[in-house]
């Protein structure tokens, strides 16, 4: 035990002298309480960057991924349109809110029978997913069908919000039966400015597109409204609701560099080994800067948060992330000691210090160590338990509009789950820490949601609501199934290792995009030739799916 402290020691101090200057995340993966924390180290940057720079930033989220994006004071093409719905489509009651949307017609010939593509906001503002309508898979699929444009925004998320704060009560609008009805409303009721022509549905063949999330919601909606949806296309759609969620590490593992994920399993294995030695617990908390951080389950959740940047990766510079890959460059660099004993061969198997009790430990652990601290635990203004704790259920009852966090995290506990936890089977390789369980990745349910007056949030999620419409199963003609093959939510997909194999065929496409990850789809350049190969292919395969699927189409009573 002497010799682990002594190693400690003499880590900390290299640490300590090595130490390079902080630099901001732009990816956050935010997974249970922690995922709160990292939400609002983030609203902290943007405060800082609103001092400094005369353009605020804006914070924008993406299933749990925060970027920062500088606001324009351009003019936009696609000026804010107004839906009025129901708050609750299944009682009787007056009360409305106004859904936004924004729609593109540059491709648009009155009575050319061209169809309406709609983008489903899904689980953020509306306005992030302006760029699809621009070059992205609207403005493909329209240009190629001389179609209308059109991106909805989801209930609750941007300025679509039915209520006053977003209590327990009066998030209980916030479910997947009423922002289906929402969508089933608008297709056949809506009229557009400028447009004299009907284009509502089923008059007119609606192609309903989502990515992840909202991929879901493309196929439910095929599902559920069939009259209305002529066509779907579900795009890294998590059609499978589950607990736990751990395979979307899993897949990380597998597909990333195989020295980085070496490296993180060493590095996950000797964390947990030591977090169960009491004198040497306090040390591996001290190297990565959360030595008075009080729960060891806090401590590795923090340092799980870099792996989400694996779902940042986007095959357009312009808009995709690098982290990941700079994350696993920063835990391969060599360790320079300055002469000292800890001056070691790049060699990986040179690279390994074998502790008492069989405890391996990788010497990556101390870039791993220096890059939470840098990119982290140098955000934190305050205590690091005040940061990075979770046990204080105060810091999650406040209820704000500005509290976005709560939106997508009230669905996850009432009906979607895909909690963050580690493998079922102890014995499996693993990149993050064993200390991720269910019940810790879970009781920000049970913090954030405290029962209401007319509603109660589930001990668990009721996952059947979303597995009962198809799950890995579902299935339509006219519903393309589009996934990435390492993409992380790729094992809640039809495309999972779990569900049947398919025939692909026109009627009911079946995709997988080669390493690609989530939704790559989604994003397009205006000159589909400057795409690359296996981006430009898919594009193209869907214009021939869904022109195929456009011939076919006929009006309710038309001959």
């Amino acid at each position: 035990m002497r010799l682990a402290i002594a190693l400690f020691s003499s880590i900390l101090l290299l640490t300590a002298a090595n130490a390079a200057s902080p630099s901001g995340a732009d990816y956050i993966r935010a997974h249970g309480a922690q995922g709160v924390n990292f939400w609002r180290l983030a609203n902290q940057k943007r405060e800082k960057d609103r001092h400094i720079s005369q353009r605020p930033a804006l914070v924008v989220q993406d299933s749990s991924n925060i970027v920062f994006k500088a606001d324009t004071d351009e003019p936009s093409e696609f000026p804010d349109q107004w839906f009025t719905q129901p708050i609750d489509h299944f009682a009787d009651s007056s009360d409305t809110f106004k859904q936004r949307y924004w729609i593109n017609t540059r491709h648009y010939t009155p009575g050319s029978g061209g169809p309406v593509i709609v983008l489903d906001g899904g689980e953020t503002s509306g306005e992030d997913r302006i760029p699809f309508l621009d070059t992205g898979i609207v403005e493909i699929l329209a240009r190629a069908t001389g179609g209308v444009g059109i991106v909805l925004e989801h209930r609750y998320y941007g300025k679509s919000i039915p209520v006053s704060d977003f209590s327990t009560d009066n998030l209980r609008w916030l479910n997947n039966d009423q922002a289906a009805a929402d969508s089933a409303r608008f297709m056949a009721n809506v009229t557009f400015t400028g447009i004299d022509e009907d284009l509502t549905a089923p008059n007119t063949p609606w192609i309903y597109y989502g990515g992840s999330y909202a991929g879901a919601r493309a196929a439910h909606m095929k599902v559920l409204y069939p009259d209305l949806v002529y066509g779907a296309i579900a795009s890294s759609g998590v059609t499978h609701a589950t607990l736990s969620n751990w395979e979307y590490h899993e897949i990380i593992r597998n597909a990333a560099d195989p020295t980085c994920a070496r490296q993180l399993e060493h590095a996950t294995l000797a964390i947990d080994a030591l977090l169960g030695v009491p004198y040497a617990k306090r040390f591996v908390k001290s190297l990565f800067g959360l030595e008075d951080l009080a729960h060891d389950d806090d401590f590795v959740s923090v340092l799980e948060a870099p792996l989400g940047y694996w779902q940042a990766k986007v095959w357009d510079p312009a808009v995709g992330s690098t982290k990941f890959d700079e994350f696993c460059a920063f835990l391969d660099k060599p360790i320079l000691g300055n002469g000292s004993i800890l001056s070691l061969p790049v060699g990986h198997e040179d690279r390994l210090v074998h502790l008492p009790g069989g405890i391996k430990l990788d010497f990556s652990i101390l870039n791993y160590a220096q890059y939470i601290k840098e990119n982290y635990v140098s955000q934190c203004d305050t205590s690091v338990e005040d940061c990075f704790g979770t046990y204080n259920d105060s810091n999650f009852l406040a209820t704000g509009l500005d509290q976005e966090w709560r939106l997508w995290l009230f669905q996850v506990c009432t009906e979607w789950g895909y909690f963050s936890t580690s493998p079922p089977d102890p014995a499996h390789p693993r990149i993050v820490s064993k200390l991720l369980t269910l019940e810790y990745s879970s009781k920000i349910c049970r913090q954030a949601y405290p029962a209401g007056k007319y509603f109660i949030v589930p001990p668990m999620p009721n996952i059947t609501a979303v597995n009962a419409l198809g799950d890995f199963a579902i299935a339509a003609d006219r519903l393309a199934i589009i996934d990435g093959e390492v993409d992380p939510w790729r094992p809640c997909t039809p495309h999972s290792d779990y569900a049947a194999d398919r025939e692909d065929t026109i009627l009911q496409p079946f995709k997988i995009i080669p390493n690609a990850v989530h939704h790559y789809d989604e994003y397009g350049l205006k000159n589909i030739s400057d795409e690359p190969e296996e981006i430009r292919k898919i594009h193209e395969q869907m214009i021939v799916f869904v022109m195929e699927w456009l011939k076919g189409f006929k009006a309710p009573g038309s001959r």
